[in-house]
């Protein structure tokens, strides 16, 4: 998976071509002469050496290509204009509203037909897809690589993940009382929704898959047989435009409180105090990336101390959290506004169970939900 265009291939040898004139500028007298750039490594200190060199051959480079950052999802909006400001570099923005694998197959459309205009630098992607297209990844640590959880990181450095959070429901509380658990959505007066289906969204899957959690253990056919009760009741919406508005929705929580930020008491959000269920999304570099000192830019700036504090002023948990919180970094207010938790270890899917679970429900949601 080598292939890149002619104009891509000419703009990386100019790039490494001016670094090693010195980038613009000479040593200090006295000191060692830095090495040259090299935009493809696999950490700072092997390809730039500093942060001003790597962030002078991305200006050099001109631009970033992103895919599939919804403004409003986890306050990318704010993170792309942060790091604009910051380093005076162009995001152009593909397809924002695509899913993790409609990422994947962008990318690989963009690579067969050599196009770098809509070729994405970087990608931010649900854990199952990114394992499974792990050669597509250039390996890059960012600096605060150690901060990141050993379980959160590929460690060959292929992807790791930037931000989580846990499944939840965002109800209406003037239309119906707070629900403490999944089995509450099947009283009267709850009409709830997933957003989208379980067979196409990763958020849809994660909600089927909480409200089958069972002493910490998720099972697919438990989680099918919750909604088809729900929608026995007549709780249920399967249409993707309603008569009427859902009062309660499953989702992540990130995603919930984003709305309550905006409704104020027209929207609240809980998470189940026994189907605590999290899920992180990972980042990773294009191997065929058109601005790979760009897109290694962006890694930094998305782990850094103030990328992940804008993580979570968009209510997600960013993966170095406990580090920030024991640097004394982490943004109080923004984390105080977290929808809280249950306490204990929440669940988590393994690969393997992912696999399992999406099998069953591309078999059996079709026939017991439609």
């Amino acid at each position: 998976m080598t292939v890149r265009t002619t104009a891509v291939l000419a703009s990386t040898a100019a790039i490494v071509a001016l670094a090693g004139c010195g980038g613009g500028s000479a040593p200090p007298a006295g000191e060692k002469p830095l090495p040259p750039v090299n935009p493809q490594a696999a950490s700072l200190r092997e390809g730039f050496s500093t942060m001003e060199r790597l962030a002078d051959t991305a200006k050099h480079e001109g631009s970033l290509t992103v895919i599939g950052l919804p403004h409003d999802w986890v306050n990318y909006g704010h993170v792309i204009a942060a790091f604009t400001d910051r380093y005076g570099i162009k995001v152009t923005e593909l397809e924002p509203d695509a899913g993790s694998q409609r990422e994947i197959d962008a990318a690989v459309r963009a690579a067969k037909s050599r196009d770098a205009a809509t070729t994405p630098d970087v990608f931010d992607l649900s854990l199952d897809v990114a394992v499974a297209n792990a050669a597509m990844f250039a390996p890059y640590r960012v600096r605060t690589w150690q901060d990141i959880p050993d379980e959160l990181k590929d460690h060959q450095a292929a992807w790791y993940a930037g931000y989580g959070g846990y499944m939840s429901i965002g109800y209406d509380p003037r239309k119906v009382p707070a629900p403490a658990t999944f089995a509450d959505l099947l009283k009267p007066g709850y009409t709830v929704a997933l957003p989208g289906s379980p067979l196409q969204t990763a958020s849809a899957f994660n909600g089927v898959m909480a409200a089958s959690l069972l002493k910490g253990s998720a099972e697919a056919e438990r989680g099918v047989r919750f909604f088809a009760s729900l929608k026995e009741a007549g709780n249920l919406i399967t249409t993707a435009k309603p008569v009427k508005p859902p009062t309660a929705v499953v989702d992540w929580d990130y995603l919930n409180a984003e709305r309550a930020s905006r409704e104020g008491e027209g929207w609240k959000v809980t998470i189940p105090r026994d189907a605590a269920l999290t899920s992180y999304y990972v980042q990773a570099i294009n191997k065929r990336a058109a601005h790979p000192a760009a897109a290694r830019l962006w890694q930094e700036f998305l782990f850094s101390d103030e990328g992940q504090n804008l993580f979570l002023a968009g209510f997600a948990r960013p993966a170095r959290l406990e580090a920030l919180q024991m640097r004394g970094t982490v943004d109080r207010e923004a984390e105080a506004k977290l929808p809280q938790a249950p306490p204990g270890r929440p669940a988590q899917l393994t690969i393997p169970q992912t696999d399992a679970a999406k099998t069953y429900l591309r078999r059996a949601w079709p026939k017991q939900i439609g």
